[in-house]
């Protein structure tokens, strides 16, 4: 939307750059406290709306260090080793969606999350008086819904052997996590709640509504039809910044950009982060016309 893209002209360059190294960072910070005393954790640095409210504002941050996977309340050899495991993959996503996206709408992604997570820990302590220890477990699962939204064919290996797709594994946990929504607790309620609410609102105020006007699906049509004849030896798609083609790889996918004048197609890699030909479309080579 117009405002989201005025927001990332003004504020784009204060854009903490490599945001998901960061966030890994304290994943593995977290893991070591809470293998040492997980009531470190809890006391001094968990997600506390009245700790905030009385200065201990800290823990918006430090409430991330709690790592993806922990199935009781101290950490064990089991969740030192899933989590060695499983903290890379979070970081595959992250640095993933920050190149394809920008880093300054990563940053506003990631951001949202946790303000909504501050903001629910501190309503519940201003309107029920007791503390509520939200984690960032549920952030995560947003993190790897977002990817999924953008990359659904792209596969992973279950334990290294089963390979599914993104868009699989995103509605098989939407299933399990919209079931301990309605059948779990207030906090894991409010953790599944805000987490969704966050990805709803980030493709809400990132969504660009041109590409469903009349023009725009006439000229995506007409175009498709331009290519529906493959001649032989010549690619299909072409990215009009890098040049990769479908050939580079299966899993590649291509998107035109509405806002570029002509037909112009961009790799997943290059979708969000070109700059958009502006101009007669007649002065400029068709990125459609593929070598």
């Amino acid at each position: 939307m117009k405002f989201f893209s005025k927001l990332e002209r003004k504020f784009g360059r204060y854009a903490v750059k490599d945001l998901p190294r960061y966030i890994v960072m304290l994943y593995a910070a977290g893991l070591l406290v809470l293998f040492v005393s997980p009531q470190m954790y809890f006391q001094f640095l968990s997600l506390d709306g009245g700790a905030i409210l009385h200065g201990q504002v800290w823990r918006v941050i430090t409430f991330m260090m709690y790592p993806p996977v922990v199935f009781g309340g101290r950490i064990g050899l089991v969740d030192v080793i899933l989590n060695i495991m499983i903290i890379p993959t979070y970081y595959f996503l992250g640095s993933t969606l920050e190149r394809v996206w920008g880093s300054f709408r990563f940053n506003v992604y990631f951001l949202l999350g946790i303000l909504g997570h501050v903001l629910g820990a501190v309503v519940c302590y201003l309107i029920w008086g007791v503390n509520i220890y939200l984690t960032p477990m549920f952030l995560n699962f947003s993190l790897f819904i977002a990817f999924a939204l953008m990359f659904p064919d792209i596969e992973f290996f279950i334990w290294g052997l089963l390979p599914v797709k993104a868009k699989y594994l995103a509605i098989a946990e939407t299933a399990i996590y919209l079931y301990q929504f309605v059948t779990g607790p207030i906090i894991t309620k409010l953790e599944v709640g805000l987490s969704l609410m966050n990805v709803i609102l980030f493709f809400l105020l990132t969504k660009n509504v041109q590409r469903f006007s009349p023009k725009e699906i006439k000229r995506k049509q007409e175009f498709k039809a331009q290519v529906k004849m493959k001649p032989a030896g010549k690619t299909r798609h072409r990215c009009a910044v890098c040049g990769r083609t479908e050939e580079d790889g299966p899993q590649m996918e291509f998107r035109y950009c509405s806002k570029c004048v002509g037909s112009y197609e961009y790799c997943q890699d290059h979708l969000y982060t070109h700059q958009h030909v502006t101009g007669n479309p007649q002065d400029f080579p068709d990125s459609s016309k593929n070598n």
